[in-house]
């Protein structure tokens, strides 16, 4: 029997950057969580501690502030330079993944004016960006996490299989509500409005979740994404994971009173997780992508 290394990386993850942009007009907030994986023939290192080949993780995370000081822009880009940088200027480096994730702070208002250098954070989910760069071809998948949406009606769910250790019942009337985590893969990484292109494909996904009567999460799943393909030309493959945020209608028989679909908990586990893939049938390789 042989022992073999099998697939490694390396790098530095979760740095905390925040760059405020001073503009006269008005001053502006870029909160990223960066972390970045680099991967090479690092075979040396692991079986004798040889780290002639090793690019610090410290210089990985200094060099995230260095970018950053030039301006960040939108995440995309800023994960395409940070990317080609360390594949290009490191010749033990044949891959560098850049994950980012963007906190949005929303600027306050002061008597109906947009304030200068006032914020808040909002709940407007957190957009992401993976970019992965192999030093021939560049890979970008963007997206969004806990954007949590509710629909008060037009939901239902029946007709499930049943077995002796199902109870719950059939409802022709429920809410649904879930935190949606989507990534969507662009075709290229070049000549793409980032920043457009985001808000597009998050405008879809709210818009077909409001708009498609749902008789399955499911349903509604492949109606999101099925929504941000056509609405977007420049996304091959849409990824979902949607949590159902059970709201249980309360029992008030208990003390004399009707509940008329007014009154719910709002459980927060154990919860149903549906997951699926929408893309179009003609979607090239996904590659290192994902």
């Amino acid at each position: 029997m042989s022992i073999v290394l099998g697939d490694n990386q390396y790098g530095k993850a979760e740095t905390r950057v925040v760059r405020i942009d001073r503009d006269a007009e008005a001053h502006r907030v870029t909160d990223l969580n960066v972390s970045v994986a680099l991967s090479g023939d690092m075979t040396d290192t692991h079986l004798t501690g040889a780290n002639d080949k090793v690019l610090p993780t410290d210089t990985q995370k200094n060099t995230v502030y260095v970018f950053a000081r030039d301006g960040v822009g939108e995440i995309e880009e800023f994960g395409l330079r940070l990317a080609r940088h360390f594949v290009d200027s490191q010749p033990t480096v044949g891959r560098a993944r850049v994950r980012i994730e963007q906190y949005p702070w929303t600027r306050l208002e002061l008597e109906g004016a947009p304030a200068h250098h006032s914020f808040a954070r909002s709940g407007e989910g957190t957009r992401t960006a993976v970019v992965t760069y192999d030093g021939r071809q560049a890979w970008v998948v963007s997206g969004i996490t806990d954007l949590v949406v509710l629909n008060s009606t037009g939901s239902e769910f029946w007709g499930f299989l049943k077995d002796r250790y199902t109870t719950l019942q059939e409802t022709r009337d429920r809410i649904l509500a879930t935190a949606v985590n989507a990534t969507w893969r662009h075709e290229g990484a070049e000549d793409t409005d980032w920043g457009k292109s985001y808000a597009t494909a998050r405008r879809a996904l709210l818009d077909a979740f409001a708009e498609t009567y749902s008789l399955s999460l499911q349903q509604t799943l492949y109606a999101m994404g099925e929504r941000v393909l056509r609405t977007c030309p420049e996304i091959v493959e849409v990824r979902l994971s949607l949590p159902n945020k059970h709201h249980f209608l309360v029992d008030l028989a208990p003390f004399g009173l009707d509940n008329p679909n007014e009154v719910f908990h709002a459980a927060d586990r154990p919860y149903g997780l549906i997951e699926g893939s929408v893309l179009r049938d003609d979607a090239p390789p996904a590659g290192m992508a994902w």
